[in-house]
């Protein structure tokens, strides 16, 4: 009998004003073992060094072949271009092309209003998934975590470092905005999400 698995989607950056939207994908065996990643959940409901630390066992278990996880991110100015949703789909779709599970031996989870492309027969959505599912809890953590990185990276260079994006990851807070006001924006801000600011 073949090997059956369950993938799970969930994206994180939906609503910052700077930075790309990020799309986590997790593949495990339907009979995986979930104490070895201990502490699986909405990924905003864990602390930054709970993350990271499932984050690294999540690698680790990687390179072991017991599961595959991959991130795939959509720039602002993409999300400019062509709106959040189409670039959440976009971010997706190039996560599932690098799983290697057989798409008919596949059911998959998605949070919130995701959808899989239509060749994957099994599929289902779930409302606040990432705190129900465990594969979609994963997921989600997997694409906060390297959302996360990558913003700090950002913040080291000097034309954005005003921004202090390590701090707040592009979310919109006070400091932010301020920000914004006295230096204008940044190629990695979605001028879409920041009209508004004076």
């Amino acid at each position: 009998m073949q090997k059956r698995y369950v993938i799970g989607i969930d994206e994180a950056g939906r609503g910052p004003l700077a930075g790309p939207v990020s799309v986590g994908t997790a593949c495990v065996p339907t009979d995986f073992d979930w104490s070895l990643i201990p502490g699986v959940n909405d990924s905003k409901k864990l602390t930054k060094a709970k993350r990271e630390q499932i984050f690294k066992i999540a690698k680790r278990l990687e390179k072991e072949g017991k599961l595959q996880t991959k991130v795939s991110m959509v720039s602002a100015t993409v999300i400019d271009r062509i709106g959040i949703v189409p670039s959440i789909t976009k971010a997706m779709h190039r996560g599932l092309e690098r799983i290697t599970a057989p798409v008919s031996n596949v059911s998959v989870k998605l949070d919130g209003g995701l959808k899989a492309p239509e060749q994957y027969l099994e599929q289902e959505t779930i409302i606040k998934g990432d705190s129900k599912e465990k594969v979609i809890g994963l997921a989600s953590i997997m694409a906060k975590v390297t959302r996360d990185r990558y913003m700090v990276r950002k913040s080291a260079f000097s034309e954005f470092s005003v921004y202090m994006f390590d701090i707040h990851k592009g979310y919109g807070t006070k400091k932010h905005r301020e920000a914004i006001a006295q230096n204008g924006l940044s190629i990695e801000h979605r001028k879409s999400y920041c009209k508004n600011i004076k």
